[in-house]
């Protein structure tokens, strides 16, 4: 069985100088969990339990959490080194890294008395925050239309409508939910009148399927790369109003901080992907051969690993961009979004010369090639489909009409 190449004695990285302390630490965690970790979860479809635990208890999850709070007070330049780093050692970032790109809203919008509460308890691992509330399957991503309400009832908020593509809700303790407060009539903008709650997912909730508790349903949905995600409907779920973030109405841009963060440091797990595709593909075709040669003598074999790797360093240069300038607090906006666009087409390519590369054996689930070439296709779809992204681009940074 070929195993996941954890090791980069010649690493194709030109940047893996970078934060290199960072780099050979989550490489040797992700070395206890091997190829035949990720093929038996996958076969199973179960959750890394055991993996999202090291990582908590390494601290990895807690990275953008002051240290005031316990966490390790990175910059998401560093935190997106640790998801490339566990995406290039062959590992899923995707079962854990909202933990990550959510603070990003929390953080800088939530109260003093919401952080003291909730983040030490995340970092030291005793609370969970990996769910994001904010697609609805009428509205995908026409957010603005979110149906979802959010209506006052004395010192709480009662929560009524439906969720799709909510990920990790039976792996949470905590959800972060977008809502409307105010109907979208009675609003100046469409982007007024949303908010944003941080809510707690009962205990037991989700640990059966269509659970139901308190006006809470989840159903979880099967799916391609067996990522745990759901269906979630609200029948007057109540939510403390001390759990309201920020300015009511002012949702919307609160949660902006969150999706750039969360675009970015997905560009990080796509980079990660293309060069574990690439490490794989080259490694490969110098070991193979084929008429007494190995076929990367080859130049129809050569010059696709070749293109696949200069479109993953470029990609690579266009996230520790959008990375600084979130860092900095300037505006991030178009940086973040192409960085998540050319990462996610960089690695797909990559996925795609590594399969063409090993031929059949790349459908064998033992070579892992296939399990990744479908866990790295999500990222042109999700969290935003690379036309959404064009369209962002063509319309807020080149001017051109608005065409939807």
């Amino acid at each position: 069985m070929m195993g996941i190449a954890t090791h980069h004695p010649m690493d194709i990285n030109p940047r893996a100088h970078l934060h290199a302390d960072i780099r050979r630490s989550v490489r040797e965690l992700c070395r206890d969990f091997d190829s035949a970790y990720w093929q038996k979860l996958d076969e199973t479809a179960a959750y890394p339990d055991a993996f999202v635990a090291a990582l908590t208890q390494a601290g990895w999850l807690a990275a953008l959490i002051p240290e005031a709070y316990g966490g390790g007070e990175l910059s998401l330049v560093e935190a997106s080194v640790i998801l490339e780093e566990i995406n290039r050692s062959g590992a899923n970032s995707g079962a854990c890294h909202a933990q990550m790109y959510i603070m990003g809203t929390l953080l800088r919008h939530g109260s003093d008395e919401q952080k003291q509460r909730y983040l030490p308890a995340i970092a030291r691992g005793e609370l969970r925050l990996q769910s994001f509330a904010v697609t609805e399957p009428t509205t995908g991503t026409d957010t603005t239309s979110t149906r979802t309400v959010a209506e006052r009832d004395g010192d709480r908020y009662l929560i009524t409508g439906q969720k799709v593509w909510i990920s990790r809700m039976r792996h949470t303790d905590l959800m972060l939910l977008l809502a409307r407060t105010t109907p979208i009539a009675e609003c100046k903008k469409k982007t007024d009148g949303l908010s944003i709650f941080l809510v707690e997912v009962p205990q037991g909730a989700a640990t059966v399927d269509g659970a139901e508790h308190r006006g809470l349903t989840i159903r979880p949905i099967r799916n391609l790369v067996h990522h745990e995600t759901n269906e979630v409907f609200f029948d007057h779920f109540p939510v403390p109003a001390a759990n309201l973030i920020g300015v009511e109405g002012q949702g919307m841009r609160y949660i902006l901080d969150g999706m750039n963060a969360e675009r970015i440091l997905i560009a990080a797990e796509c980079i990660g992907d293309g060069y574990w595709f690439i490490e794989k593909a080259r490694r490969y075709a110098k070991d193979r051969r084929v008429f007494n040669r190995p076929i990367g003598q080859n130049q129809g074999v050569q010059f696709p690993i070749a293109r696949a790797y200069a479109n993953v360093m470029a990609a690579d240069l266009m996230r520790y961009e959008a990375a600084a300038l979130f860092d900095h607090h300037k505006p991030c906006g178009a940086a973040a979004n192409t960085a998540k666009l050319l990462a996610a087409d960089a690695s797909w390519e990559a996925a795609n010369v590594c399969l063409q590369t090993h031929g059949g054996f790349g459908f064998a689930a033992e070579f892992d090639v296939e399990r990744k070439f479908r866990e790295t296709k999500l990222y042109q779809v999700a969290p935003i489909s690379t036309n959404l992204i064009l369209s962002y681009l063509a319309e807020h940074v080149l001017e051109l009409p608005r065409s939807f």
